[in-house]
Formats: C-alpha cells, structure tokens, sequence
C-alpha cells in the first residue's frame, strides 16, 4: 500500500442527500488515518476541477467535519460538466478552443499535485469519472479515480442501493404530508404529487411507501372528515408500469365521487414520451441537457398527467406539486449516513490501494461491498415493479398493476 500525498473530491450533477455527509465521511476518515494527506475539494464539481478552482481543506475545517453530516446540499458546489462534450465546454467558457476537456483536466490535477480524486455523483457524474479515468490510464498520467454512487433515482447498474435515495424518499413522505391537507380547501381536489425519477420509478414507489408508514401511525375522527381515505394515496404511476388513463380515470372518478379527493403520486418521468410527442406535434421545441436529457420541469409531466385526468374524474380543482428539491436537499438520516459512512471508509482504503471503481454493493457479486468496476457502471435501471411490497402497495390502495414497460438505459 502506497499513501496518497493530495486527494481531490468534487461534487456533481443535481443534489442528493448525501454529498455533504459523503464529503464528511472522506474527510474525517482521512484525517483518522494520516492528517498529513493533504485534501482539496474542487468548487463547483468538474467546471471548478477545469479552472483549478478548490477549497483547502485546513486543519480547522478536519476538526469540524462531523459537522457535514447535519446538512444537505453540497458545501463545496455541484455543476453539469461532460468532459467528453468539447462543444459545451467551450460554450461555457471551461476550456478553449481546441483544447480536450479531459486533458485540461488532467493536466490540472497534475498541476494541482493530485494523486487521488474521488468524485461523489450519479450515473452521469461516474460516466464522466471512467471517461477521465481511462484517459489518464491511457495517457499514463498515474493517478487514480474513485466515485461514491449519489442518485435520488437509486437507479445506477449494478448498484444495489445509492446513497441519499433513502433519505430522499423520508423526506418526500413528510412534504406531502403537510401538501395532503390541501384536500379541505376545495371540493373535488385532484392533488398530483410528482416526485424525481427521469427512468425508474423506485424513488416514487418508495416515497408512496414512507407516505403511508405516516398514515398507519396517525390516528383518525371519520366522523368530522378527518378519514385516512381522504389522506391515502390512490394511484401511483412510474414510468416501468403501463398507465391505462381511461380506465385508471373511471376507478379514480368512483374514489372521487367516494370522498371527494383523489391524490396521486407519480415520477416525473412517467408519461414523458407521450408529452414530447404533444410538444413536437405543436412545433414545440424540446429542451435538453449537456448530457442529452431532456429538461423535466421544462417538459412537466405532472401538470400533463393532472390536465388529463382532472376532465375524467371531475376534478373542480387540480394542485400539482413536486417535492424533489425539497427532497433532494436534505441532510441524510441516520440509515443513509450509516451506508455513506461504510461507502467512505472503503474509497479511503482503495486510494492506499490505488484501486479505482465506484463505491457499492455490487447485485452481480452477491451484492459485496467493493469498487464495483467504471466500465460496469450506467444509469437507467428499472424499478423492479414485482418487489413484493410495492405490488402490496398497489393492491392495498386498490390499483392494478398493469403490464410492465421496457425501460431504455
């Protein structure tokens, strides 16, 4: 084993709720081991690692770093950077030029005496990590790459739990638990909570899940209207499940006319190609991301999905609301800091290593805890829609199933 003399970390792509924790977790476990390896941590993810823009991590800043752990976010700045898009770089004033962003980069963590960089982020974030890691291997530049997996989606390959999607899915109960009350202050309330969740549908599944740990725990008085039917959820929509909306609007409109109140949940990513073909059919332009994403909240598939069924059901009022930066933002909980921590203390061992992968329990090695390969990595794994306390969830608020969709990745 060889000490690492400089470590780099930076944050990327949107915000989970175990970047601060995971910042944390590396610091304290560095300083546990050797205090005299130096630390930085690159501002603003890969755009601060092209301009060599860093935070020292100094002695006043190891001595504090439990305090990390209370908050969400990410203290040292995330961007979206894809090294491998020369032109955006460009665009955006990262590079010049005809220069290639990876060897700006490269040349940077160089500069910066790096020997160690560990990049906390989610598919895209560890696409773009293999994609440097490669490049330095095959330049021969010596240096080592090591990624923490953060999604909310919790829908890296083959990745069996990412860090902070547990806690975005706590965080997402308690938002519509309070948004759940909105059903009083109209007759007939349609209220669609969509939640994050581009391919996979686990995080809204989940949510739904915490959401009506809440409901079992609250006490109920029917008798002046406040009933648990009025507060459940009655359909869950993701983007791994087929959605019939003519017969889900007549089984929603019989809840409606039941309770006056329907609440859904949904991921945002459900129904998004028949929203885009609404748009281009209308001329619409679709937006997208340096990474080719198409812009979500630009697209809006909640209010989509509550323009279609409010005509359905009758609805005289619909609300639409998202609790993803809510959810995002937050500090991890103690289940999710217990997996960052774990996560951390195993990066920290492979840099001594000079091992690279990202960090996780790996679904096709019995699910060990190990640097699951770069090249293994890719975003877009489906929910599994037949685990058995989602299909109990489905069946307990009278929903059927549907049939399973294939998801592209």
């Amino acid at each position: 084993m060889s000490k690492p003399k400089k470590v780099a970390l930076l944050t990327a792509g949107g915000l989970a709720p175990c970047l601060s924790s995971a910042i944390g977790s590396l610091i304290e476990r560095y300083t546990e081991i050797d205090p005299s390896i130096e630390i930085i941590a690159y501002r603003g993810g890969y755009k601060g690692l092209l301009l060599g823009d860093y935070y020292k991590i100094t002695p006043e800043i190891r001595e504090k770093a439990a305090l990390l752990h209370r908050y969400g976010g990410s203290p040292i700045g995330n961007s979206r950077v894809k090294l491998t898009n020369v032109k955006d770089c460009v665009k955006r004033g990262l590079v010049k030029e005809g220069e290639d962003p990876q060897k700006v980069a490269a040349d940077q963590l160089v500069k910066d005496g790096v020997d160690i960089l560990h990049t906390i982020g989610g598919d895209d974030t560890n696409t773009a990590a293999a994609d440097l890691a490669a490049f330095l291997a095959k330049n021969g530049y010596g240096l080592t790459v090591i990624g923490l997996p953060k999604t909310v989606d919790n829908d890296v390959f083959p990745i069996k739990q990412s860090l902070g999607a547990w806690t975005a899915a706590e965080q997402g109960a308690r938002y519509f638990w309070n948004v759940v009350a909105e059903t009083g202050a109209n007759p007939r309330m349609l209220i669609v909570h969509e939640v994050m969740g581009r391919n996979c549908g686990w995080l809204t599944a989940a949510t739904a899940l915490e959401y009506r740990k809440l409901l079992d725990r609250a006490e109920w008085l029917p008798g002046i209207g406040l009933d648990r039917a009025v507060y459940e959820i009655h359909g869950i929509f993701i983007p791994e499940m087929e959605v019939d909306i003519a017969a889900e609007a007549e089984r929603l409109r019989a809840v409606m006319d039941k309770v006056d109140a329907v609440n859904i949940f949904i991921s945002e990513g459900a129904g998004v190609e028949a929203v885009v073909t609404e748009m281009q059919a209308k001329g619409q332009e679709v937006p997208r991301d340096a990474f080719g994403h198409i812009k979500l909240d630009a697209v809006n598939p909640g209010k989509w999905f509550g323009e279609q069924f409010a005509k359905m059901i009758g609805a005289e009022k619909t609300l639409v609301q998202k609790s993803g930066y809510f959810a995002r933002a937050a500090a991890a909980n103690v289940e999710d800091i217990r997996l960052i921590k774990s996560c951390a203390d195993l990066a920290v061992e492979c840099a001594f290593r000079r091992e690279s992968g990202v960090i996780g329990h790996d679904e096709d090695n019995h699910n060990v805890l190990r640097a699951i390969e770069f090249p293994r990595i890719k975003g877009g794994k489906p929910f599994d829609i037949d685990t058995s306390w989602f299909t109990r969830t489905l069946e307990e608020i009278g929903q059927a199933k549907g049939k399973r969709l294939a998801v592209s990745h």
